[in-house]
């Protein structure tokens, strides 16, 4: 269960915007060396995953504006004080709260996974 405390912006920006927990664990690991430009391989070697699943994550941060590219990586710069606002209370949150926070998005990709299997049942009226 979610802990009470959770604030309802915040919740809904997960459920929203984090896809997954190597997502906001890739967002933790440059939050942490704002001034750091991670490699792809650096942030593999770190996350536990493969150098090209770190590079697509990246991408990502890039693309939502969490990180910006650099020549050999990317570092953390989120695009409004807003963004960076709500990444800090997440970060304080996940650290108190790791297992609620990881079941909330769990909870997100669970009910797309269903509403995809969902799309290919076959009907009895069909």
């Amino acid at each position: 269960m979610m802990r009470p405390d959770l604030p309802q912006d915040l919740r809904r920006f997960i459920l929203t915007s984090i896809p997954s927990v190597p997502y906001l664990e890739a967002v933790l690991l440059l939050r942490a060396q704002p001034q750091r430009i991670w490699s792809a391989a650096d942030a593999a070697r770190r996350l536990y995953l493969p150098e090209q699943r770190a590079s697509e994550l990246l991408a990502e941060l890039n693309s939502a504006g969490i990180a910006q590219a650099e020549p050999h990586g990317c570092r953390y710069a989120p695009g409004t004080e807003e963004l960076a606002a709500i990444l800090d209370q997440l970060a304080a949150h996940y650290a108190v709260d790791l297992v609620g926070v990881s079941d909330l998005i769990h909870s997100r990709v669970d009910k797309k996974a269903q509403q995809f299997a969902d799309a290919f049942r076959i009907r009895k009226d069909s």
